[in-house]
């Protein structure tokens, strides 16, 4: 499917990319953990860019699991735009954008099945926008105010501000820097409670490829807890 983003919201999400490429001062005095992961994630010479598209599809489940294609316009320092189609026929997007989050389905492109925003709507998409950014590494160097740190060898948090959020990303890397795990505290209500708070959301990684110099999970899952 073609992504179908509102220009004005992709204006207000991508800036032009920075007149750098990496290289390893960019990574100098950081952690070991983490100076291994950005370096297995960035190849030398790659632009830093802090905002791209990402292709998907898989398995979502809406109430039972169905089969989706979604194009994604992601910025981890200002939000993303998810556009995707379901079994065919639901189609819409989820998004968070200015500060501010919607979520917009409809059933053949003519019938409402969800409207969302408000508040917790919009703090529930700024968790979001912290468990995508492992699909943009280039976005999460100290440059761009993200501040790193390791447990130990293998378990790394990287956290930025996000207009009032903190973001904090915790993840989990191989012996070669490769990514395996990723979890965040996410605002929501995944049982449907009624009740919104914070609940682990996250993913993992089962294969890896690398576009244009940016290496990232290509297969895997994710979801709450």
């Amino acid at each position: 499917m073609r992504a179908s983003v509102p220009g004005q919201v992709e204006r207000r999400l991508v800036q032009a990319a920075e007149p750098a490429v990496f290289t390893d001062a960019e990574v100098d005095g950081l952690p070991d953990p983490v100076r291994r992961y950005l370096r297995a994630a960035i190849a030398p010479g790659t632009p830093l860019v802090t905002a791209a598209r990402v292709g998907m599809r898989g398995q979502i489940r809406l109430g039972r699991w169905l089969p989706f294609r979604a194009v994604e316009l992601l910025a981890p320092h200002r939000g993303f735009h998810w556009a995707a189609r379901a079994a065919g026929s639901i189609s819409g997007f989820d998004c968070y954008v200015s500060g501010e989050g919607q979520m917009r389905w409809r059933l053949l492109g003519l019938v409402p099945v969800m409207r969302a925003d408000g508040p917790d709507i919009s703090r529930s998409a700024a968790g979001r926008v912290v468990g995508e950014a492992m699909w943009l590494p280039t976005a999460l160097l100290p440059r761009f105010g993200v501040d790193w740190s390791a447990a130990d060898d293998h378990h790394l948090t990287a956290r930025w501000p996000l207009d009032t959020h903190e973001a904090a990303l915790e993840l989990v890397i191989d012996d070669q820097g490769r990514l395996r795990e990723s979890v965040f505290q996410r605002w929501g209500d995944p049982d449907r409670t009624g009740t919104f708070g914070l609940h682990p959301c996250g993913g993992e990684g089962t294969a890896a490829a690398t576009f244009g110099g940016v290496t990232v999970p290509s297969e895997g899952r994710a979801g709450w807890f």
